[in-house]
């Protein structure tokens, strides 16, 4: 019997696992179903503990780290809350989190690369990113040869660094503009022959691999959640937590509601935010002046049939926007009663939070999971020494070429 079936959500047709796309056309992300119908923890290491809820058929041992989850005891006195888990991504060694790239896109890129080895691709695989991906893809790659291509926006390289003296599979190029400049551009590249797209939202491998965040904190603390709280960018986070919900209610070992879930953006620029509360479009100087701009893709998989629209009117949920007063003061208030850093992205996720709080949209008694998608980086340095990635090439996204002197450049980088 085969461990899961890929389907589409409109016309229920079982496709290829593989696929990213519906054969018959139909708009809409398909989705794994679990020959297991309840999650058996394995011993395997990091992520691979719910391998029975990923769609891998075997896994990279070296490397792979995973959600921890605890119960809060200062952030959930600060705001008066009794039942706060706080499911954290990052590096803690003290709280045993292993996630060496201190976000939680380790958990895509590990199955994603999983699934790339099972095919046998040969392709060199492009990425596309805003830098905290690209950081979880060349670990990854890094770490399995797999050649990679990463564009990114130039403002975001700084992101992009590792652990590994040998990042010789990784070719990185920048792209003077914004995070879908990037995405339009890897696009382009990756329909190439010889280049092959790792599939974004559509990648059943890369939302199964973040719906572990779920798993783990249901099972850490034994029952579905009230609430679901996490800053998103494309909102995949979101639709992630949602689809592990509907396995874990389907198991029936942890109650029988579903967790509503408060999804946080940045002003000024959050996209899903203005599509929810159909307000104005974004400006043109996005993602300028944004509190952390990995939280902006002009393009999310919004309106598609299980998509963000779909998930927040499935939960009764809302989508949130922060300032970057709210969210700076939220981060000062996250550190001082957790002890550890985290990320701006996650400090967006927290000042959700303490909005929905002090509306009164979440009870003091009521379960609610905080995501934090990512942390420890200044906990990490005190341990290890950061390797910056260099940039093979630099282009504009206004350059008409840009496209051919990208693929010339990585022709010269893996020798082919």
């Amino acid at each position: 019997m085969n461990k899961y079936s890929v389907k589409c959500l409109i016309c229920g047709e079982v496709h290829d696992p593989y696929t990213l796309n519906c054969k018959n056309g139909d708009e809409s992300l398909l989705r794994a179903y679990y020959t297991a119908k309840q999650l058996i923890p394995t011993d395997m290491p990091g992520i691979w503990k719910y391998y029975n809820w990923l769609p891998v058929d075997g896994i990279i041992e070296e490397g792979s780290g995973r959600t921890v989850t605890y119960k809060s005891e200062a952030l959930a006195s600060e705001l008066a809350l009794d039942d706060l888990w706080i499911a954290f991504n990052g590096y803690w060694p003290e709280k045993g989190a292993d996630l060496m790239t201190c976000t939680f896109k380790d958990l895509e890129s590990f199955p994603t690369m999983q699934r790339i080895r099972e095919q046998e691709e040969k392709r060199i695989m492009v990425v596309a990113s805003a830098g905290n991906t690209a950081r979880a893809f060349a670990n990854v790659c890094s770490i399995t040869g797999q050649p990679l291509l990463l564009v990114v926006p130039k403002e975001s390289v700084h992101r992009l660094w590792t652990l590994h003296d040998d990042n010789h599979s990784i070719c990185l190029v920048t792209v003077e503009g914004d995070y879908f400049d990037a995405i339009s551009l890897a696009g382009k590249i990756a329909a190439r022959d010889g280049f092959v797209n790792e599939g974004g939202a559509r990648n059943v491998a890369r939302r199964d691999g973040m719906g572990t965040v779920m798993l783990d904190a249901v099972l850490t603390s034994g029952k579905l959640y009230d609430h679901y709280f996490q800053a998103v960018g494309s909102g995949t986070g979101g639709i992630s937590a949602w689809e592990a919900s509907l396995r874990l209610l389907d198991d029936g070992r942890f109650g029988d509601k579903l967790p509503k879930l408060h999804l946080g953006q940045s002003r000024p620029c959050a996209p899903l935010y203005s599509l929810w509360k159909d307000e104005d479009s974004i400006d043109a100087a996005c993602p300028d002046g944004m509190y952390d701009d990995v939280l902006f893709n002009r393009k999310p998989p919004y309106a598609l049939k299980g998509g963000v629209k779909d998930v927040i009117e499935a939960s009764s949920g809302d989508i949130y926007a922060v300032t970057n007063e709210e969210a700076s003061a939220a981060q000062e208030l996250f550190e001082k009663s957790e002890g550890i850093d985290i990320n701006p992205a996650a400090a967006v996720a927290v000042a959700t939070l303490v909005q929905a709080v002090k509306a009164g949209t979440v009870k003091p008694a009521e379960e609610i999971v905080l995501n934090i998608t990512g942390g420890g980086q200044k906990r990490l340095v005190q341990d290890y020494e950061l390797k910056q990635l260099p940039v093979s090439l630099e282009v504009s996204a206004k350059d008409e070429d840009a496209e051919d002197k990208v693929v010339k450049k990585v022709t010269e980088v893996f020798g082919i």
